[in-house]
């Protein structure tokens, strides 16, 4: 694993007004915040960053795909030289090497595109190939079966990546969607956040895990799994080693879940707007619940009752909205514990107050501006104007390039993780880890079944 990459100790802390250009947290806020006022900039003036937040279009045959990249391979490479700059821009600043960087991210870039039109094959949701997962998967098979020579490490910028990623997020997730999404869908997944987090942690302590270990495992499975696992690592200050154990936890009950909710719900014949809030409230990853939610959406008619619609409205209401908004307040309640209470345990030393500023994660600030930018910038639509108007010409571009971010991330995570390297980990994060996701699924069930079945097999899609 590239300890340049994925070491989460700050070893070279900077302070004063440096700061605000020699941390890759304030260059994610800077870059993220930046694309997002360009796009509303676009947006204003009737027009839409689109052209070059390219993303490919549905395509059935490799015919048509060849049609498809004809005309939009402009784009790509338009994307790729800008990403290029910016990002080297960055590498340059908090004191990286441009020349090592360059190539590696034009690998990354490479594999990413090629990833990212393969999760747009018409049958890809049928085999469930949501491209952050697959990055992911395909970045895990090419560091453990065939190897990477190590100099590539230097694009594997695994956190600047997701932080990155984190901040767009959050301008996809204005607080009018937290209105629109109504105080049932808040109030479960915020249930089920703070239940799966503390189950996790403390059963992580009680088994003698550090409480930093603990409270990245708590966080992956209580929120978006692999941005939680990161995003609170680097808050905690954890070591190197302990995001990727919860990364590979979130990852291996990702897949068994994207095969097990569906076919579980099938059996039950739960209606599709129940089995997607089942499936958003049990799931761990944002790409692998939306593949389980579209699947089982597909089953709609005869004894399924619903519609596809349903499946994918209710799983995001209560996945993408409602839990991953506590990535945030996960990050900020768990830095000031861990600077306030577990530092000063450990150092029998009074903490400075300055250092609570130092170490949290600025990222999160980003994340909160984005939404709130977003959200003035939607005030006064309503949903149905929103979804017509907003979405596709600021929303969705932003949604590319986030999930641009979130595959360079998730493929960098694969190609930095080696298996044996986590063996030493032990059996204890499996059984903390475990535990939560016993939880999460009687819990989730109970809530979007009996509780509040009613609602989510009524929910409005329109």
């Amino acid at each position: 694993m590239s300890t340049n990459n994925t070491e989460i100790a700050d070893t070279n802390k900077t302070s004063g007004w440096s700061e605000f250009w020699s941390k890759e947290d304030w260059w994610a806020v800077w870059l993220g915040l930046g694309i997002v006022i360009l796009a509303y900039v676009f947006y204003l003036s009737g027009s839409s960053i689109s052209w070059i937040a390219v993303a490919p279009a549905k395509w059935s045959n490799f015919s048509q795909l060849a049609t498809q990249l004809s005309t939009t391979g402009i784009r790509y490479l338009a994307l790729l030289a800008a990403l290029l700059i910016l990002f080297t821009i960055v590498i340059k600043f908090i004191g990286q090497k441009p020349k090592e960087f360059i190539p590696a991210f034009i690998f990354i870039f490479i594999l990413s595109a090629i990833i990212y039109i393969l999760g747009n094959w018409d049958q890809a949701s049928h085999y469930n190939l949501e491209p952050p997962l697959v990055a992911l998967v395909i970045g895990l098979l090419i560091s453990n079966v065939i190897g990477l020579p190590r100099w590539l490490d230097a694009g594997f910028r695994v956190e600047f990546y997701i932080k990155l990623g984190i901040v767009l997020l959050g301008a996809t997730l204005p607080f009018t969607l937290i209105i629109w999404a109504g105080p049932v869908a808040i109030l479960q997944a915020s249930i089920v956040s703070l239940v799966t987090f503390f189950v996790i942690f403390f059963t992580a302590r009680k088994l003698g895990l550090d409480h930093r270990l603990a409270a990245v495992l708590g966080a992956g499975g209580a929120v978006c799994g692999v941005s939680a696992s990161i995003a609170v690592g680097g808050a905690v200050r954890a070591k190197k080693e302990d995001p990727p154990i919860a990364i590979t936890l979130v990852v291996l009950w990702a897949i068994i879940f994207i095969f097990a909710l569906p076919l579980i719900s099938r059996v039950l014949e739960l209606p599709t707007g129940v089995a997607g809030a089942w499936i958003g409230t049990s799931e761990f990853a944002d790409a692998a619940g939306l593949a389980a939610a579209q699947s089982y959406g597909g089953l709609a008619g005869g004894h399924i009752a619903g519609t596809a619609d349903q499946a994918l409205a209710s799983y995001t209401l209560i996945k993408v909205i409602g839990r991953d908004i506590w990535i945030g307040i996960w990050s900020f309640v768990l830095a000031l514990v861990a600077v306030t209470v577990w530092e000063r345990n450990e150092t029998n030393s009074k903490v400075q107050a300055a250092q609570i500023w130092w170490r949290f994660p600025k990222f999160v600030f980003g994340f909160l501006i984005a939404s709130i930018l977003t959200t003035l910038i939607v005030h006064g639509n309503s949903l149905a104007d929103y979804n017509k108007l907003v979405k596709p010409a600021l929303i969705a571009p932003i949604t590319s390039l986030r999930t641009w971010a979130f595959t360079f991330s998730f493929l960098s995570i694969g190609l930095t993780t080696r298996f044996r390297e986590l063996a030493n980990a032990g059996i204890k994060p499996f059984i903390a880890f475990t535990a939560g996701v016993l939880v999460n699924v009687v819990l989730g069930y109970i809530l979007s079944v009996i509780v509040f079945g009613h609602y989510w097999s009524t929910i409005v899609t329109h």
